[in-house]
């Protein structure tokens, strides 16, 4: 595991919030009144980021404003999420690609059928011993949906490398404005990164979220939406990160 994934694990709900709870208890326990209240707090705060209303807003509050391009599009540019590992019999685990990633694929395929427009999918390995995700991603185009990717980027480590990457591929044949594929929650930190590394990107965001309108089953502490309240809020430390590098 890198240092970036434990600090982001260290720093981020949900683990954060359950760390603030063990030490408001501990202080409690050592006769601090004030450690219960931090405990009771840290505990409501992560059942509101389990539910639907909390998850929806964060979600649709990264998402971008629609891009524009002096030029058309030359090609559609996927960017690798997550993968998975699978069992291959008796050899040694595979790679696949993750749930996020697959959904980002069925987007391009999409995408690629409607336009016409060349592929190029982006991704290095998720860990040491793993394939490259770009590669997985160009095989699952291929065996799954029956398209073509013209080019692979094997190494990017994080958004930015997927754009300096793949702009070093699209700029020497004079592509200079792309259609992107990702998710919406992560479409801003996306256009910007490309945009710095010289090419304009156009967004074709996955499943692009709606507002909740909170009803009262907005308000029902689900699992699945405390990581949708993840993924949201490591994306805002993440524009937070690029904002202050670059």
């Amino acid at each position: 595991m890198t240092l970036q994934a434990v600090l982001t694990a260290l720093l981020l709900p949900p683990l954060l919030l359950v760390l603030a709870q063990l030490a408001g208890a501990v202080l409690a326990w050592r006769g601090w009144r004030g450690g219960l209240l931090v405990a009771i707090l840290a505990g409501v705060a992560q059942l509101l980021l389990a539910t639907p209303f909390a998850a929806g807003t964060l979600l649709t509050s990264l998402h971008p404003l629609q891009g524009s391009s002096g030029s058309p599009p030359g090609a559609i540019v996927v960017l690798g999420g997550d993968g998975a590992r699978i069992l291959q019999g008796s050899e040694a685990p595979g790679s696949d690609v993750g749930p996020l990633t697959l959904e980002r694929l069925r987007a391009g395929a999409a995408l690629q059928r409607r336009t016409g427009l060349p592929l190029l999918v982006t991704g290095g390995p998720n860990s040491a011993d793993a394939e490259p995700l770009g590669i997985v991603m160009a095989r699952s185009l291929r065996d799954d949906f029956g398209i073509s990717t013209r080019w692979v980027e094997p190494a990017a480590r994080d958004t930015r490398d997927n754009a300096v990457l793949s702009a070093a591929l699209l700029q020497p044949e004079g592509i200079r404005t792309v259609l992107l594929v990702t998710h919406g929650w992560h479409m801003a930190r996306a256009v910007e990164a490309f945009r710095r590394a010289g090419l304009a990107a156009l967004p074709a965001p996955v499943r692009p979220d709606s507002p909740p309108d909170g009803r009262a089953s907005d308000w029902v502490p689900r699992p699945d939406h405390l990581a949708e309240s993840w993924y949201a809020l490591r994306e805002w430390a993440g524009r937070l990160v690029y904002a202050l590098r670059d």
